[in-house]
Protein backbone atom coordinates (compact mmCIF):
# COMPACT_ATOMS: atom_id res chain seq x y z
CA UNK A 1 0.00 0.00 0.00
CA UNK A 2 3.10 2.02 -0.28
CA UNK A 3 2.15 3.66 -3.22
CA UNK A 4 -1.02 4.00 -2.42
CA UNK A 5 0.11 6.81 0.73
CA UNK A 6 -0.81 10.46 -0.98
CA UNK A 7 -4.48 8.97 -1.00
CA UNK A 8 -4.58 7.11 2.07
CA UNK A 9 -3.49 10.28 4.13
CA UNK A 10 -6.80 11.86 2.94
CA UNK A 11 -8.91 8.51 2.92
CA UNK A 12 -7.95 7.25 6.22
CA UNK A 13 -9.75 10.06 8.08
CA UNK A 14 -12.37 10.69 5.58
CA UNK A 15 -13.72 6.90 5.64
CA UNK A 16 -12.85 6.86 9.59
CA UNK A 17 -15.73 9.49 9.98
CA UNK A 18 -18.38 7.40 8.28
CA UNK A 19 -18.32 4.66 10.67
CA UNK A 20 -17.93 7.05 13.63
CA UNK A 21 -21.53 7.73 14.84
CA UNK A 22 -21.73 3.78 14.56
CA UNK A 23 -18.73 3.10 16.76
CA UNK A 24 -20.02 5.58 19.25
CA UNK A 25 -23.27 3.86 19.67
CA UNK A 26 -21.48 1.06 20.45
CA UNK A 27 -18.98 2.22 22.54
CA UNK A 28 -17.88 5.70 23.40
CA UNK A 29 -14.21 4.05 24.16
CA UNK A 30 -14.28 2.41 20.74
CA UNK A 31 -14.99 5.65 18.97
CA UNK A 32 -12.27 7.46 20.80
CA UNK A 33 -9.40 4.51 20.15
CA UNK A 34 -10.81 4.59 16.48
CA UNK A 35 -10.23 8.37 15.93
CA UNK A 36 -7.00 8.04 17.77
CA UNK A 37 -5.45 5.02 15.62
CA UNK A 38 -6.84 6.70 12.37
CA UNK A 39 -5.10 9.66 12.95
CA UNK A 40 -2.04 8.31 14.15
CA UNK A 41 -1.55 6.34 10.87
CA UNK A 42 -2.30 9.51 9.03
CA UNK A 43 0.27 11.22 10.49
CA UNK A 44 2.52 8.31 10.06
CA UNK A 45 1.78 8.28 6.26
CA UNK A 46 2.31 12.13 6.33
CA UNK A 47 5.97 11.85 8.05
CA UNK A 48 6.72 8.84 5.47
CA UNK A 49 5.96 11.05 2.78
CA UNK A 50 7.58 14.24 3.99
CA UNK A 51 11.20 12.05 4.26
CA UNK A 52 10.70 10.91 0.72
CA UNK A 53 9.93 13.86 -1.16
CA UNK A 54 12.65 15.25 0.83
CA UNK A 55 14.88 12.42 -0.61
CA UNK A 56 13.62 11.61 -4.13
CA UNK A 57 11.53 15.03 -5.26
CA UNK A 58 8.20 15.55 -6.16
CA UNK A 59 5.57 12.45 -5.53
CA UNK A 60 2.76 12.75 -7.98
CA UNK A 61 -0.26 10.41 -7.79
CA UNK A 62 -2.99 9.92 -10.39
CA UNK A 63 -6.64 9.02 -8.80
CA UNK A 64 -7.96 6.08 -10.52
CA UNK A 65 -5.22 6.54 -12.83
CA UNK A 66 -6.43 9.03 -14.78
CA UNK A 67 -3.43 11.31 -15.77
CA UNK A 68 -3.43 14.90 -15.59
CA UNK A 69 -4.64 17.23 -16.97
CA UNK A 70 -7.56 15.14 -17.44
CA UNK A 71 -7.38 13.64 -14.33
CA UNK A 72 -7.16 14.73 -10.69
CA UNK A 73 -3.82 14.52 -8.89
CA UNK A 74 -2.35 14.73 -5.90
CA UNK A 75 0.95 16.47 -5.78
CA UNK A 76 3.53 16.08 -2.60
CA UNK A 77 6.17 18.13 -2.42
CA UNK A 78 8.20 19.10 0.46
CA UNK A 79 5.30 22.62 0.78
CA UNK A 80 2.67 20.58 1.26
CA UNK A 81 3.84 16.90 2.66
CA UNK A 82 5.26 19.47 5.28
CA UNK A 83 2.11 20.81 5.95
CA UNK A 84 0.51 17.68 5.97
CA UNK A 85 2.73 16.54 8.79
CA UNK A 86 1.77 19.35 10.71
CA UNK A 87 -2.12 19.56 10.06
CA UNK A 88 -1.79 15.24 11.21
CA UNK A 89 0.04 16.10 14.31
CA UNK A 90 -1.69 18.74 15.46
CA UNK A 91 -5.23 16.64 14.92
CA UNK A 92 -3.49 13.62 16.71
CA UNK A 93 -2.68 15.98 19.57
CA UNK A 94 -5.92 17.63 19.64
CA UNK A 95 -7.79 14.67 19.74
CA UNK A 96 -5.82 13.01 22.64
CA UNK A 97 -6.53 16.08 24.58
CA UNK A 98 -10.25 16.52 23.71
CA UNK A 99 -11.15 12.99 26.27
CA UNK A 100 -11.88 14.97 29.21
CA UNK A 101 -14.33 17.26 27.23
CA UNK A 102 -16.22 14.40 26.21
CA UNK A 103 -16.26 12.15 29.06
CA UNK A 104 -20.01 13.04 30.12
CA UNK A 105 -21.19 13.62 26.44
CA UNK A 106 -23.68 11.38 25.27
CA UNK A 107 -22.79 8.70 23.15
CA UNK A 108 -24.47 10.65 19.92
CA UNK A 109 -22.86 13.55 20.73
CA UNK A 110 -19.24 11.90 21.04
CA UNK A 111 -19.34 9.82 17.61
CA UNK A 112 -20.89 12.71 16.14
CA UNK A 113 -17.45 15.10 17.30
CA UNK A 114 -15.30 12.78 16.46
CA UNK A 115 -16.53 12.15 12.91
CA UNK A 116 -17.04 16.26 11.93
CA UNK A 117 -13.17 16.66 13.86
CA UNK A 118 -11.94 13.43 11.32
CA UNK A 119 -13.96 15.32 8.62
CA UNK A 120 -12.08 18.58 9.25
CA UNK A 121 -8.76 17.07 9.44
CA UNK A 122 -9.66 14.79 6.03
CA UNK A 123 -10.61 18.52 4.17
CA UNK A 124 -7.47 20.29 5.42
CA UNK A 125 -5.76 17.25 4.19
CA UNK A 126 -6.64 17.31 1.04
CA UNK A 127 -6.18 20.83 0.53
CA UNK A 128 -2.49 20.44 1.08
CA UNK A 129 -1.57 17.52 -1.08
CA UNK A 130 -4.46 17.98 -4.25
CA UNK A 131 -3.00 19.14 -7.59
CA UNK A 132 -6.31 20.40 -8.86
CA UNK A 133 -7.66 23.78 -7.94
CA UNK A 134 -11.19 22.83 -7.89
CA UNK A 135 -10.26 19.99 -6.23
CA UNK A 136 -9.03 21.97 -3.58
CA UNK A 137 -12.12 23.89 -3.15
CA UNK A 138 -13.95 20.50 -2.58
CA UNK A 139 -12.55 19.84 0.33
CA UNK A 140 -12.35 23.03 1.58
CA UNK A 141 -15.98 22.56 1.56
CA UNK A 142 -15.74 19.72 3.52
CA UNK A 143 -13.28 21.19 6.14
CA UNK A 144 -15.80 24.30 6.29
CA UNK A 145 -19.24 22.20 6.58
CA UNK A 146 -17.87 20.20 9.74
CA UNK A 147 -16.31 22.85 11.04
CA UNK A 148 -19.18 25.24 11.54
CA UNK A 149 -20.80 22.03 13.11
CA UNK A 150 -18.08 21.65 15.42
CA UNK A 151 -18.28 25.10 16.50
CA UNK A 152 -21.83 24.95 17.02
CA UNK A 153 -21.28 21.93 19.60
CA UNK A 154 -20.33 24.76 22.17
CA UNK A 155 -23.42 26.23 23.24
CA UNK A 156 -26.10 28.99 22.35
CA UNK A 157 -23.86 31.24 21.58
CA UNK A 158 -21.26 28.80 19.66
CA UNK A 159 -24.42 28.34 17.49
CA UNK A 160 -24.94 32.17 16.68
CA UNK A 161 -21.12 32.56 15.88
CA UNK A 162 -20.97 29.13 13.85
CA UNK A 163 -23.74 30.72 12.15
CA UNK A 164 -21.83 33.69 11.27
CA UNK A 165 -18.93 32.08 10.28
CA UNK A 166 -21.01 29.76 7.97
CA UNK A 167 -22.20 33.13 6.16
CA UNK A 168 -18.80 35.03 6.13
CA UNK A 169 -17.06 31.55 5.07
CA UNK A 170 -19.73 30.69 2.03
CA UNK A 171 -18.56 34.24 1.02
CA UNK A 172 -15.10 33.54 1.16
CA UNK A 173 -15.41 29.79 -0.25
CA UNK A 174 -17.64 31.93 -3.59
CA UNK A 175 -14.87 34.18 -3.54
CA UNK A 176 -12.31 31.37 -4.89
CA UNK A 177 -14.46 29.43 -6.71
CA UNK A 178 -15.30 32.20 -8.88
CA UNK A 179 -11.56 33.16 -8.96
CA UNK A 180 -10.79 29.59 -10.37
CA UNK A 181 -14.15 30.32 -12.62
CA UNK A 182 -12.19 33.04 -14.41
CA UNK A 183 -9.00 31.02 -14.76
CA UNK A 184 -10.63 28.04 -15.82
CA UNK A 185 -12.40 30.30 -18.36
CA UNK A 186 -9.07 31.78 -20.04
CA UNK A 187 -6.83 28.68 -19.84
CA UNK A 188 -9.60 25.68 -19.86
CA UNK A 189 -7.56 23.43 -17.31
CA UNK A 190 -7.97 23.19 -13.48
CA UNK A 191 -4.88 21.49 -12.70
CA UNK A 192 -2.01 23.44 -11.24
CA UNK A 193 1.13 22.67 -13.35
CA UNK A 194 -1.13 22.95 -16.31
CA UNK A 195 -2.67 25.90 -15.25
CA UNK A 196 1.07 27.27 -14.19
CA UNK A 197 1.95 26.77 -17.78
CA UNK A 198 -1.17 27.67 -19.90
CA UNK A 199 -1.55 31.45 -17.77
CA UNK A 200 1.82 32.72 -18.48
CA UNK A 201 1.53 34.56 -21.73
CA UNK A 202 -1.99 35.81 -20.00
CA UNK A 203 -1.36 37.22 -16.52
CA UNK A 204 -2.40 40.56 -17.77
CA UNK A 205 -6.04 39.85 -18.90
CA UNK A 206 -8.60 41.43 -16.97
CA UNK A 207 -10.17 38.18 -16.72
CA UNK A 208 -6.62 36.97 -14.69
CA UNK A 209 -6.51 40.65 -12.62
CA UNK A 210 -10.13 39.77 -11.35
CA UNK A 211 -9.02 36.25 -10.59
CA UNK A 212 -6.57 37.23 -8.15
CA UNK A 213 -8.78 40.07 -6.52
CA UNK A 214 -11.13 37.03 -6.06
CA UNK A 215 -8.97 34.58 -4.68
CA UNK A 216 -7.31 37.26 -2.35
CA UNK A 217 -10.78 38.23 -1.06
CA UNK A 218 -11.44 34.68 -0.59
CA UNK A 219 -8.59 33.77 1.21
CA UNK A 220 -8.51 36.61 3.01
CA UNK A 221 -11.61 35.99 4.60
CA UNK A 222 -10.82 32.15 5.47
CA UNK A 223 -7.40 33.46 7.13
CA UNK A 224 -8.95 36.36 8.80
CA UNK A 225 -6.72 38.79 7.34
CA UNK A 226 -8.34 42.53 8.85
CA UNK A 227 -10.27 43.67 7.97
CA UNK A 228 -11.93 40.30 7.18
CA UNK A 229 -11.56 38.89 10.10
CA UNK A 230 -14.98 40.00 11.93
CA UNK A 231 -16.09 35.83 12.07
CA UNK A 232 -12.90 35.24 14.05
CA UNK A 233 -13.87 36.71 17.63
CA UNK A 234 -16.94 34.68 18.89
CA UNK A 235 -15.75 31.47 16.84
CA UNK A 236 -12.54 31.13 18.80
CA UNK A 237 -14.65 32.52 22.06
CA UNK A 238 -17.50 30.83 22.12
CA UNK A 239 -16.31 27.04 20.30
CA UNK A 240 -15.52 23.79 22.88
CA UNK A 241 -11.79 24.25 23.62
CA UNK A 242 -10.47 21.80 21.23
CA UNK A 243 -12.27 22.73 18.09
CA UNK A 244 -10.61 26.18 18.70
CA UNK A 245 -7.54 24.72 19.57
CA UNK A 246 -7.53 22.89 16.46
CA UNK A 247 -8.97 25.43 13.84
CA UNK A 248 -6.75 28.53 15.26
CA UNK A 249 -3.54 26.34 15.20
CA UNK A 250 -4.32 24.98 11.80
CA UNK A 251 -7.22 26.41 9.94
CA UNK A 252 -5.89 30.01 9.03
CA UNK A 253 -2.79 28.19 8.08
CA UNK A 254 -4.24 26.18 5.50
CA UNK A 255 -5.94 29.08 3.89
CA UNK A 256 -2.38 31.43 3.56
CA UNK A 257 -0.47 27.85 2.37
CA UNK A 258 -3.10 27.76 -0.64
CA UNK A 259 -2.66 31.43 -1.11
CA UNK A 260 1.12 31.26 -1.66
CA UNK A 261 0.37 28.11 -3.08
CA UNK A 262 -1.56 29.68 -6.21
CA UNK A 263 0.45 33.66 -6.09
CA UNK A 264 3.58 31.83 -6.23
CA UNK A 265 3.94 28.52 -7.90
CA UNK A 266 0.67 28.45 -9.95
CA UNK A 267 0.91 32.54 -10.98
CA UNK A 268 4.46 33.18 -10.60
CA UNK A 269 4.56 35.89 -7.98
CA UNK A 270 4.29 38.34 -10.86
CA UNK A 271 1.95 40.42 -13.51
CA UNK A 272 -1.59 40.95 -11.09
CA UNK A 273 -0.04 39.55 -8.43
CA UNK A 274 2.36 42.10 -7.79
CA UNK A 275 -0.53 44.76 -6.39
CA UNK A 276 -2.43 41.91 -4.19
CA UNK A 277 1.08 40.88 -2.33
CA UNK A 278 1.18 45.22 -2.04
CA UNK A 279 -2.71 45.24 0.01
CA UNK A 280 -2.38 41.66 1.56
CA UNK A 281 1.37 43.51 2.93
CA UNK A 282 -0.57 46.56 4.17
CA UNK A 283 -3.45 44.64 5.70
CA UNK A 284 -1.05 42.62 7.18
CA UNK A 285 0.39 45.55 8.98
CA UNK A 286 -2.70 46.93 9.97
CA UNK A 287 -3.78 43.74 11.40
CA UNK A 288 -0.98 43.49 13.28
CA UNK A 289 -1.39 46.45 15.11
CA UNK A 290 -5.24 46.50 15.06
CA UNK A 291 -5.61 42.97 16.35
CA UNK A 292 -2.47 43.57 19.10
CA UNK A 293 -4.61 46.77 20.21
CA UNK A 294 -7.67 44.62 20.60
CA UNK A 295 -6.30 41.91 22.61
CA UNK A 296 -4.85 43.90 25.10
CA UNK A 297 -8.21 45.41 25.08
CA UNK A 298 -10.08 41.99 26.09
CA UNK A 299 -10.81 41.05 29.96
CA UNK A 300 -11.55 37.51 28.36
CA UNK A 301 -8.58 35.31 28.14
CA UNK A 302 -9.89 33.46 25.54
CA UNK A 303 -10.87 36.62 23.53
CA UNK A 304 -7.60 38.20 23.69
CA UNK A 305 -5.74 35.01 22.04
CA UNK A 306 -8.48 35.27 19.46
CA UNK A 307 -7.37 39.16 18.81
CA UNK A 308 -3.46 38.14 18.90
CA UNK A 309 -4.12 35.34 15.86
CA UNK A 310 -5.33 38.15 13.73
CA UNK A 311 -1.88 39.71 14.54
CA UNK A 312 -0.07 36.71 13.96
CA UNK A 313 -1.80 35.98 10.90
CA UNK A 314 -0.53 39.28 9.78
CA UNK A 315 2.74 38.48 10.50
CA UNK A 316 2.54 35.71 8.00
CA UNK A 317 1.16 38.09 5.12
CA UNK A 318 3.57 40.44 5.88
CA UNK A 319 6.13 38.16 4.91
CA UNK A 320 4.74 36.74 2.06
CA UNK A 321 4.01 40.17 0.47
CA UNK A 322 7.98 41.09 0.25
CA UNK A 323 8.42 38.41 -1.83
CA UNK A 324 12.34 37.87 -1.40
CA UNK A 325 13.50 34.32 -0.14
CA UNK A 326 14.10 35.41 3.72
CA UNK A 327 10.34 36.81 3.64
CA UNK A 328 9.03 33.88 2.50
CA UNK A 329 11.58 31.87 4.91
CA UNK A 330 10.07 34.23 7.69
CA UNK A 331 6.65 33.43 6.95
CA UNK A 332 6.83 29.69 6.62
CA UNK A 333 8.44 29.48 9.89
CA UNK A 334 6.13 31.90 11.23
CA UNK A 335 3.53 29.56 10.69
CA UNK A 336 4.96 26.61 12.04
CA UNK A 337 5.46 29.23 15.25
CA UNK A 338 1.70 29.84 14.76
CA UNK A 339 0.49 26.62 14.68
CA UNK A 340 2.34 25.48 17.34
CA UNK A 341 2.27 27.65 19.84
CA UNK A 342 -1.51 28.86 19.45
CA UNK A 343 -2.15 25.57 19.81
CA UNK A 344 -0.70 24.99 23.32
CA UNK A 345 -2.26 28.16 24.45
CA UNK A 346 -5.99 27.28 23.41
CA UNK A 347 -5.19 24.01 25.25
CA UNK A 348 -3.86 26.07 28.14
CA UNK A 349 -7.22 28.27 28.00
CA UNK A 350 -9.33 25.46 27.54
CA UNK A 351 -7.86 23.36 30.35
CA UNK A 352 -8.14 26.10 33.14
CA UNK A 353 -11.53 26.51 32.00
CA UNK A 354 -12.25 23.04 32.20
CA UNK A 355 -10.84 22.86 35.35
CA UNK A 356 -11.66 25.83 37.33
CA UNK A 357 -14.53 27.71 35.07
CA UNK A 358 -12.02 31.05 35.10
CA UNK A 359 -11.84 32.42 32.03
CA UNK A 360 -11.37 36.29 33.04
CA UNK A 361 -7.84 37.69 33.25
CA UNK A 362 -7.89 39.15 36.40
CA UNK A 363 -8.70 35.95 38.50
CA UNK A 364 -5.63 34.39 37.23
CA UNK A 365 -4.22 35.38 40.41
CA UNK A 366 -2.24 32.26 41.60
CA UNK A 367 -3.11 30.42 38.97
CA UNK A 368 0.47 28.74 38.87
CA UNK A 369 0.67 27.49 42.38
CA UNK A 370 -3.13 25.58 41.49
CA UNK A 371 -2.06 24.44 38.07
CA UNK A 372 2.00 24.47 37.46
CA UNK A 373 2.44 22.84 34.95
CA UNK A 374 -0.16 23.90 32.75
CA UNK A 375 0.92 27.78 33.22
CA UNK A 376 4.41 26.92 32.76
CA UNK A 377 3.19 25.90 28.84
CA UNK A 378 1.48 29.14 28.76
CA UNK A 379 4.26 31.38 29.13
CA UNK A 380 6.63 29.16 26.93
CA UNK A 381 4.08 30.18 24.49
CA UNK A 382 3.92 33.65 25.56
CA UNK A 383 7.63 33.71 25.42
CA UNK A 384 7.28 32.87 21.60
CA UNK A 385 4.34 35.01 20.36
CA UNK A 386 6.58 37.99 21.86
CA UNK A 387 9.74 36.60 20.34
CA UNK A 388 12.20 35.94 22.69
CA UNK A 389 15.04 33.72 22.25
CA UNK A 390 15.91 30.74 21.84
CA UNK A 391 11.94 30.31 21.45
CA UNK A 392 11.14 29.68 17.89
CA UNK A 393 8.67 32.90 17.38
CA UNK A 394 11.87 34.76 18.12
CA UNK A 395 13.61 33.21 14.84
CA UNK A 396 10.56 33.86 12.74
CA UNK A 397 9.89 37.35 13.75
CA UNK A 398 13.78 37.63 13.32
CA UNK A 399 13.65 36.62 9.49
CA UNK A 400 10.40 39.28 8.68
CA UNK A 401 12.60 42.01 10.46
CA UNK A 402 15.90 41.26 7.85
CA UNK A 403 13.24 40.57 4.84
CA UNK A 404 11.72 44.27 5.46
CA UNK A 405 15.34 45.64 6.05
CA UNK A 406 16.60 43.57 2.76
CA UNK A 407 13.21 45.36 0.90
CA UNK A 408 13.73 48.77 2.18
CA UNK A 409 10.33 48.00 3.80
CA UNK A 410 11.03 50.66 7.08
CA UNK A 411 7.21 50.80 8.17
CA UNK A 412 6.91 47.16 8.33
CA UNK A 413 9.99 46.36 10.41
CA UNK A 414 8.55 49.31 12.80
CA UNK A 415 5.33 47.52 12.91
CA UNK A 416 7.18 44.05 14.04
CA UNK A 417 9.22 45.82 17.00
CA UNK A 418 6.38 47.58 17.98
CA UNK A 419 3.91 45.13 18.04
CA UNK A 420 6.43 43.06 19.38
CA UNK A 421 5.95 45.15 22.54
CA UNK A 422 2.41 44.72 22.61
CA UNK A 423 2.63 41.22 22.34
CA UNK A 424 4.32 41.27 26.06
CA UNK A 425 1.70 43.72 27.75
CA UNK A 426 -1.24 41.48 27.16
CA UNK A 427 0.69 38.42 27.73
CA UNK A 428 2.22 40.02 31.11
CA UNK A 429 -0.89 40.88 32.56
CA UNK A 430 -1.33 37.33 32.45
CA UNK A 431 2.04 36.08 33.94
CA UNK A 432 1.72 38.94 36.67
CA UNK A 433 -1.24 37.62 37.89
CA UNK A 434 -0.46 34.10 37.61
CA UNK A 435 3.10 34.77 39.62
CA UNK A 436 3.32 37.41 41.12
CA UNK A 437 0.20 38.59 42.80
CA UNK A 438 -1.46 36.71 45.58
CA UNK A 439 -5.21 36.86 46.74
CA UNK A 440 -6.25 38.77 49.83
CA UNK A 441 -8.31 36.31 52.85
CA UNK A 442 -11.76 37.22 51.08
CA UNK A 443 -10.47 36.39 48.18
CA UNK A 444 -9.16 33.25 49.13
CA UNK A 445 -12.63 32.13 50.28
CA UNK A 446 -14.24 32.61 46.92
CA UNK A 447 -11.35 31.27 44.34
CA UNK A 448 -12.35 28.52 42.44
CA UNK A 449 -10.54 25.40 43.42
CA UNK A 450 -8.53 23.49 40.80
CA UNK A 451 -5.69 21.03 40.69
CA UNK A 452 -3.56 20.37 37.77
CA UNK A 453 -5.32 18.70 34.71
CA UNK A 454 -5.54 14.86 33.95
CA UNK A 455 -2.99 12.98 32.10
CA UNK A 456 -4.66 13.02 28.15
CA UNK A 457 -5.30 17.27 28.56
CA UNK A 458 -1.29 17.80 29.83
CA UNK A 459 0.20 15.86 27.96
CA UNK A 460 -0.50 17.59 24.44
CA UNK A 461 0.43 20.95 25.98
CA UNK A 462 3.76 20.11 26.98
CA UNK A 463 4.31 18.19 24.23
CA UNK A 464 3.87 21.86 22.19
CA UNK A 465 5.49 23.74 25.18
CA UNK A 466 8.78 21.41 24.71
CA UNK A 467 8.36 21.97 21.04
CA UNK A 468 8.33 25.81 21.37
CA UNK A 469 11.86 25.74 22.57
CA UNK A 470 12.78 22.39 20.37
CA UNK A 471 12.49 24.18 17.29
CA UNK A 472 13.99 27.39 17.82
CA UNK A 473 17.05 25.79 19.22
CA UNK A 474 16.72 23.68 15.45
CA UNK A 475 15.06 26.69 13.67
CA UNK A 476 18.16 26.42 11.39
CA UNK A 477 17.88 22.63 10.56
CA UNK A 478 14.46 23.05 10.02
CA UNK A 479 14.88 25.70 7.22
CA UNK A 480 18.11 24.37 5.85
CA UNK A 481 16.25 20.84 5.60
CA UNK A 482 12.62 22.08 5.15
CA UNK A 483 11.42 25.05 4.51
CA UNK A 484 14.28 26.11 1.95
CA UNK A 485 12.93 23.57 -0.13
CA UNK A 486 9.43 25.25 -0.14
CA UNK A 487 10.06 28.16 -1.03
CA UNK A 488 9.64 29.20 -4.79
CA UNK A 489 13.49 28.94 -5.83
CA UNK A 490 14.27 25.70 -3.83
CA UNK A 491 16.07 22.82 -5.10
CA UNK A 492 13.42 20.69 -5.99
Amino acid sequence: MTEHTPALIVLVPLVSALLLPILALVSKVLARGWTLVALLGTHAGSVSTLIYVLANGRWHYYLGGWAPPWGIEYVLDPLGAGMATLVSFLALLVAFYSGPYLKDAAPLKTGSFYALFLLVTAGLLGMVVTGDVFNLFVFLEISALATYGLVAMGGHRATVAAFRYLIVGTIGATFYLLGIGYLYAVTGTLNMADLAERIMPLLNSQAVVVAVALILAGFGIKMALFPLHGWLPDTYAYAPAPVTTFISAVMGKVAIYVLYRVFYFILGGTGPVLPALTVLGWAGAVGILAGSLMAIAQRDFWRMLAYSSIAQMGYIAVGLSLGNMMGITGALLHILNHAVVKGGLFMVAGGVFWRTGIRDIPSFIQMSRRMPMSMAVFVAAALSMIGIPPTVGFFSKWYLVLASIEASAWPFVIVIVVSSLLNAVYFFRIIENSYLRFRTAEEDEVAVGGTELPATMLVPMVVLGVAVFMLGVLSGEVVTNIISFALPWGTQ
